[in-house]
C-alpha cells in the first residue's frame, strides 16, 4: 500500500500536491508513499507555529513533559512491529533490524521522559557577603532538527525527545529517502497529546533544510549527515549566531592485533562493516591489522563475508539488505572501482547481487592489499565495504588509526592490557571500543566524536542537556 503523506504543522496535518515517491529498495516497484516537497513557506509555518506553542510548552510542569515522552515511547514499544516493518520496507534494514532500532526510539523517550524531572541547576556561595547565586538551565526556543536516513526513528528520537523534555519547541526536516518512517513517529506524537506546535514535521529535499536553518526565529540546529551538507549547515547556522550541532560520519579504525582471537576478531569486523548495510556511520570501514596474522584475518573475513545471505530487508533468512538507494549503491561501486584502480585486491564481494525482487542489492565486500593514504581509507563510502591495512606493530597501527578528518568511532582486538591502555589514551576519536564492533552505542551515553566528525555538545544520554538548555546565572542580595 503506498501512504500519502502531508506535512505537520501547528496540531495540524496539511496536504499538498505529492510530488516524490519513496521507494522500496527491496522492491523498487514498491512505492511506500508519495509526499509534498516542501520549501521555505512550509517552513515558516512551522516555525511561527512552534514559536507560538514555545512559551507555554517552556513554562509548563517538567511533569506534563515527561508523561508526554513517556507515552510516546510507550506507543513505540507497542507498535514495535508494525513501525518496524515499515522501517524495513522504506528504508531497507531487515526486518530485525527495523524492530530493534523501533525500539531503541522507544527507549530513548522513555529515558527522557526521566530526564525531564531531572533538569537542575546549582546553588553556589558568593565571594561577596549577602548576596546568594543559583544557575538555572533554560530552553532555547525553537529548535531545527535535520536527520538523516539511516536510523530515521532512532536518530530523529535522539534529537527530539531531549529538545522536548527540557522544554523547547521542535520542527523535523526528515531524509526524503525516508518520509514514511518520520511520519509515523510525528502521528504517535501528535496520537500522545502534544500541544499544537509544539512538534512540527516539513517534508523534503534540501530547500527545507535550507530555510530551516536561514530562518530568524530558529534558536539552534541540531544536524546529521554529510560533511559537505554539514559545512553548509554550521556555516549559514553560525552567520545567524544560532546554536549548532552536528555529526557528520566517519571512517572509523578496527585495529587487530597478532595476540588477539582470530574468529573474536573476524565476527567483531564483520558486524561493525556489514551489518545494517554498513549504512552507520561508526561502521568499521577499515580494518588495520598487524603483520602476523594480516593473511590469516584477511581470509576469514573474505570467508565470512562470502556466506552472508543478501537479500529483501522482509524476508526472514535475509541477513544484509539492500543499500538504501540507487545512488548510495552507484556510490559503493564507485569506491570499490577507485580501490581497485589504486591497487586494492577484491578479496570477497564488489558485486551486485540478484535476489527475487528487484532493489538495489550488494554481496558485502572485502578489500585487501590497501594503503592508509588510498581515498578508500580515508573517505566514507556508507555501505557494506570494508578495507584492509597491513601494519609491522602496535605503533603503527595507532598511527594509522589516527589519519584522516574523521574521528567518531575506533576499536582495537587484543588481549594486551598495555596495549588497550595506549589506545584508550591515544587513539584520536570520541567513542572507543575494547574488543567490540566500533558500531553499536547505548542510548543512555553521550554520543560524538572528534575532529570533522563532529561539532558543538555531544548527543544523547546525560550530555543532552549541554545541548538543548542555556545557563541563566541569578545573583540575588537581601
Amino acid at each position: 500500500m503506498t501512504r500519502s503523506l502531508g506535512h505537520y504543522i501547528g496540531g495540524e496535518w496539511v496536504k499538498a500536491d505529492a510530488s516524490l515517491d519513496s521507494l522500496n529498495p527491496s522492491d523498487t516497484g514498491d512505492i511506500v508513499a508519495r509526499f509534498p516537497d516542501g520549501g521555505a513557506a512550509e517552513v515558516d509555518r512551522a516555525v511561527a507555529a512552534a514559536s507560538d506553542a514555545f512559551a507555554g510548552w517552556a513554562a509548563a510542569s517538567p511533569e506534563v513533559r515527561a508523561d508526554l515522552l513517556h507515552k510516546v515511547g510507550e506507543a513505540l514499544f507497542a507498535r514495535s512491529a508494525e513501525i518496524g516493518e515499515l522501517l524495513a520496507r522504506e528504508e531497507g534494514k531487515t526486518r530485525a533490524e527495523g524492530i530493534g532500532e523501533t525500539l531503541r526510539a522507544a527507549r530513548i523517550f522513555r529515558y527522557f521522559a526521566g530526564e525531564a524531572l531531572r533538569r537542575h541547576g546549582l546553588t553556589l556561595e558568593s565571594t561577596r557577603p549577602g548576596l546568594d547565586v543559583a544557575t538555572y538551565r533554560e530552553p532555547l526556543g525553537v529548535v531545527g532538527l535535520i536527520t538523516p536516513w539511516n536510523f530515521p526513528i532512532a536518530i530523529p528520537a535522539w534529537k527530539a525527545a531531549p529538545a522536548l523534555a527540557f522544554g523547547n519547541s521542535v520542527v523535523l526536516k526528515p531524509a526524503n529517502i525516508t518520509p514514511a518512517i518520520a511520519t509515523a513517529l510525528t502521528e504517535i506524537i501528535a496520537e500522545a497529546g502534544a500541544p499544537a506546535g509544539v512538534f512540527n514535521l516539513v517534508l523534503g529535499r534540501g530547500d527545507v533544510g535550507r530555510a530551516l536553518v536561514d530562518h530568524d526565529d530558529v534558536a539552534a540546529i541540531s544536524f546529521t549527515g554529510s560533511q559537505a551538507v554539514g559545512a553548509q549547515v554550521g556555516s549559514a547556522a553560525m552567520a545567524k549566531q544560532k546554536r549548532v550541532q552536528m555529526e557528520m560520519g566517519g571512517k572509523n579504525p578496527l585495529v587487530v592485533l597478532a595476540d588477539a582471537d582470530l574468529d573474536k576478531a573476524v565476527a567483531i569486523a564483520a558486524d561493525g562493516g556489514f551489518f545494517q548495510t554498513g549504512q552507520r556511520c561508526t561502521a568499521s570501514s577499515r580494518v588495520i591489522v598487524e603483520d602476523a596474522i594480516h593473511d590469516r584475518f584477511v581470509a576469514a573475513l573474505a570467508e565470512r563475508a562470502k556466506t552472508l545471505k543478501v537479500g529483501p530487508a522482509l524476508s526472514d533468512d535475509t541477513q544484509v539488505g539492500p543499500a538504501s538507494s540507487e545512488a548510495q549503491l552507484e556510490q559503493n561501486f564507485r569506491y570499490v572501482d577507485v580501490a581497485r584502480g589504486e591497487g586494492g585486491r577484491i578479496a570477497a564481494g564488489g558485486e551486485r547481487v540478484e535476489a527475487a525482487s528487484p532493489g538495489y542489492y550488494m554481496q558485502p565486500t572485502v578489500i585487501a592489499d590497501t594503503a592508509p593514504d588510498m581515498r578508500i581509507n580515508n573517505e566514507e563510502v556508507f555501505g557494506p565495504v570494508v578495507s584492509t591495512i597491513r601494519v609491522r606493530d602496535y605503533d603503527e597501527a595507532l598511527a594509522v588509526a589516527n589519519r584522516g578528518d574523521f574521528g567518531l568511532s575506533a576499536g582495537i582486538v587484543t588481549n594486551s592490557a598495555k596495549h588497550i591502555r595506549d589506545f584508550r589514551k591515544n587513539v584520536r576519536a570520541g567513542m572507543v571500543m575494547i574488543n567490540l564492533p566500533t558500531a553499536g552505542v547505548d542510548y543512555h551515553v553521550p554520543f560524538g566524536g572528534t575532529r570533522s566528525s563532529s561539532y558543538g555538545p555531544r548527543e544523547q544520554g546525560f550530555a543532552a542537556v549541554e545541548y538543548y538548555t542555556q545557563i541563566k546565572t541569578v545573583y540575588q542580595g537581601d
